[in-house]
């Protein structure tokens, strides 16, 4: 099946095991990946117990994840988007912008999205936009204007 994947390069995700994979009704099961590859802009996969076309439907449009525990820890000044999400947005001046909803790649950089008084898009382009990141604090410091 095709698989969308968050990982960069997007392959790597074939790396880890278990999967995880949200059914329709809202629970996580967990599953071995039998194989897996690059296959053009996407990734192609295949789980050890399916074995038909009908079982792999029934997985169209699941989520997957991972164990937090089976990821490699961030390098100092890189962050997994799951740790930016729900941060407090605040100007060098001090002003709160609002909080990080979720993150939209794009081909030149990530962008937060943050919801306060209005939604704003902010590029996450360090020591140019993005001055500071305190995950202790839960709080991105940014070069930003707040009526922009």
């Amino acid at each position: 099946m095709r698989v969308y994947s968050y990982t960069r390069p997007r392959e790597n995700i074939v790396r880890y095991q278990p999967w995880y994979v949200k059914d329709r009704g809202g629970n996580w099961q967990q599953k071995q990946l039998a194989a897996g590859s690059r296959h053009g802009k996407g990734v192609i996969a295949r789980f050890a117990d399916c074995e038909n076309r009908d079982q792999a439907q029934a997985l169209m449009g699941c989520e997957i994840g991972i164990r937090r525990d089976q990821l490699p820890a961030a390098q100092p000044g890189e962050y997994y988007w799951s740790d930016l999400q729900g941060l407090n947005v605040v100007t060098i001046q001090g002003e709160l912008l609002g909080t990080v909803d979720h993150l939209i790649e794009t081909g030149a950089n990530d962008v937060l999205v943050v919801k306060g008084e209005r939604e704003r898009l902010i590029p996450f382009v360090q020591d140019q936009v993005i001055i500071s990141v305190d995950l202790d604090k839960r709080e991105i410091q940014v070069e930003w204007d707040k009526d922009f």
